[in-house]
């Protein structure tokens, strides 16, 4: 089997896997993110990305926390929300640095060429980098392969990244 032959078979396992996964563990509710919308960022309907969650607590704290609208700022077309003065501080220093990659939107989708929503407690740091999943049974599914995953995400993001979900 070819390189190619063998990354488009791969990619249709993947594809099938998540949309499986999707539909038996994710409430509707959770398909609430704009699938019209072609930001690169995903955000609600209110511009709020990581669905309010602190972006230096991942980091910091180890899990995902909810931020206050207290301590909010602005990055990419997105706001993000703080658990304290000093991690919004923290973040406006080095905004890319905490910012989550793939704009925020699941970085198995990422890898496949979609745009899909996340769930903020399915996450990894990997190399510095804050990575979400649609769920944790995807997030299963991406830990088993996070290298190649990364390196198949960071080649098809920048493809995908202007283009609205159901467009994808």
């Amino acid at each position: 089997m070819s390189s190619t032959s063998h990354q488009t078979s791969r990619r249709q396992w993947l594809a099938s896997s998540l949309v499986l996964a999707a539909a038996a563990f994710l409430p509707m509710s959770a398909w609430s993110f704009d699938e019209a919308s072609a930001k690169s960022v995903n955000v609600d309907a209110s511009g709020v990305a990581l669905k309010g969650h602190d972006p230096v607590s991942y980091f910091e704290a180890g899990r995902a926390e909810q931020g206050s609208q207290k301590f909010e700022a602005k990055h990419g077309g997105a706001t993000y929300r703080f658990t304290s003065a000093a991690h919004r501080d923290a973040f406006l220093k080095k905004p890319d640095a905490y910012a989550p990659a793939y704009g925020g939107f699941c970085a198995m989708g990422a890898a496949m060429g979609k745009k899909f929503d996340i769930d903020p407690q399915a996450f990894r740091v990997v190399d510095g980098r804050l990575f979400l999943n649609l769920n944790k049974d995807v997030q299963q599914k991406w830990a088993q392969d996070t290298s190649n995953l990364i390196r198949e995400a960071d080649a098809t993001w920048p493809k995908v990244s202007d283009k609205a979900p159901n467009a994808l």
